[in-house]
């Protein structure tokens, strides 16, 4: 199955694996898992997002919602969008790493995050750095998440990021 992206386009955002279990083949189906999060995130794509987590857990290291329409409803309730339809932001996320175990079906992932955001007005500019810790799981050799939480490590102004306050994101 291809991977990537589904901002609107209607279908499961998942990615599969082959077959037989292999464990470099389900760190790549789970790195662009990993990837499409961002994607659709930067797009506004909420609808996406609440898809993406439809059987999952989104949340911070305390509270977390579960399941499409929580998810969706989050995202709507905390971040801002723009004429474009964006939240004129780009999600990075470097330093993965990824411990599968195929037999169980189970894989859990560490991550960095830096969100950069840039406006007519403002210049382009890190507003938040944090970490992720993405649990997986493998249902009918399609590779889902499970949940995923965020720790904030650094902050910048998000001002122009979120409709709450920057205290959503505080360690």
């Amino acid at each position: 199955m291809r991977a990537g992206c589904t901002c609107g386009e209607g279908a499961a955002a998942t990615v599969g694996t082959v077959a037989a279990p292999d464990n470099e083949h389900s760190a790549r189906s789970i790195e662009n898992l990993i990837a499409t999060y961002a994607e659709l995130v930067d797009a506004g794509d909420f609808p996406g997002l609440g898809e993406l987590f439809d059987d999952a857990a989104f949340g911070g290291s305390e509270a977390a919602v579960r399941g499409r329409e929580p998810v969706e409803k989050l995202f709507r309730a905390m971040v801002r969008v723009y004429e474009d339809g964006t939240p004129r932001t780009k999600h990075v996320t470097t330093n993965i790493r990824i411990d599968v175990d195929d037999e169980a079906g189970t894989a859990v992932a560490h991550s960095y995050v830096t969100v950069f955001q840039a406006l007519p007005d403002m210049a382009l500019q890190p507003i938040v750095a944090g970490r992720y810790r993405d649990v997986f799981e493998r249902r009918h050799d399609i590779w889902h998440f499970a949940e995923r939480r965020f720790t904030t490590d650094l902050l910048g102004d998000v001002s122009r990021h979120l409709l709450v306050g920057p205290e959503v994101l505080a360690p």
